[in-house]
């Protein structure tokens, strides 16, 4: 009986067994691998055989001003397109589709949707022709008879946020949308009836509610913001001047335009740091909820 029960454990994680080997060789594996590589000088050309340099890119790279300024670029975008922008925006769109009609709801989720599901390259040609001097927004401008201006040389880092707002705000609507349909309706109508106001009901009664749907989409979003690449490097390629340049383009043009694999990948691995640093800083606070 009891090597029956010491047996059963292992029974159960044999189905497990497929899974945590594909998780180990794709996932860990390469890890460890740039892991090995942050702390080497291997270059993509021009190298016969690399050296281990120890924490020389890491200094490098904390010396280095345009990766602090890639760095704090990538907080702005991280900050205003998602924390800001997809989430407040997704939570509003979320709540007033509450109580819109059934063909209002099928039209603006549907649109909201399409932008979501472009692919990221389509939908930075389509914001940069949004963007650009002689692009949509200044023709709406002029038409209004407003200063124009060319937004991807004056304003870049706020294009690409926004494009990445309008790109990613589908995913909060839907996470929102699924938690306010979980709020039983006989709490909101008690507050009504008590003469409690809109924004006293969602500050008191909606969000204490979806609390913990707020810190799930906060952590998702951060996580995909930070990793954003094709987006931006389709709008301004970085530019002008790097003056859009987030982590993952300093790191692309580090590693595969300067072929500094080495460095590059340094570079790969605080940016790792930093979204694992998010996602703590998430689940604390959704374990302090519980």
């Amino acid at each position: 009986m009891r090597r029956l029960t010491r047996a059963l454990p292992l029974t159960r994680a044999l189905p497990l067994t497929p899974a945590v080997v594909l998780l180990l060789l794709f996932l860990a594996g390469p890890i460890a691998y740039c892991a090995w590589i942050a702390f080497t000088d291997l270059q993509l050309t021009g190298q016969a055989e690399e050296s281990f340099v120890g924490f020389e890119n890491f200094r490098t790279a904390f010396g280095d001003e345009a990766f602090l300024n890639a760095v704090w670029l990538t907080l702005v975008f991280t900050v205003v397109s998602a924390l800001l922008g997809q989430n407040t925006l997704g939570l509003a769109l979320a709540a007033l589709m509450q109580r819109a009609s059934k063909p209002v709801r099928t039209l603006t989720g549907g649109i909201v949707i399409a932008a979501w599901v472009l692919p990221e390259v389509v939908a930075g040609f389509l914001l940069y022709a949004f963007f650009r001097r002689e692009g949509t927004l200044n023709a709406i401008l002029d038409w209004l008879h407003l200063p124009s201006q060319n937004w991807l040389f004056t304003l870049p880092i706020l294009a690409v946020s926004f494009a990445n707002v309008w790109r990613g705000t589908a995913f909060s609507m839907l996470v929102y949308s699924a938690a306010l349909n979980e709020i039983p309706r006989e709490i909101t109508e008690a507050a009504e009836v008590d003469g409690a106001g809109g924004w006293r009901r969602l500050w008191h009664i909606t969000l204490p509610m979806i609390r913990r749907s707020i810190g799930t989409n906060l952590m998702l979003i951060t996580l995909q913001t930070l990793s954003v690449f094709g987006l931006i490097w389709v709008m301004t390629r970085g530019g002008p001047g790097g003056k859009s340049q987030t982590l993952p383009l300093f790191m692309y043009e580090e590693a595969f335009q300067k072929s500094m694999i080495g460095y590059g990948t340094a570079v790969a691995l605080l940016l790792l740091v930093v979204g694992s640093l998010f996602s703590v800083v998430y689940l604390r606070l959704l374990r302090t909820e519980v």
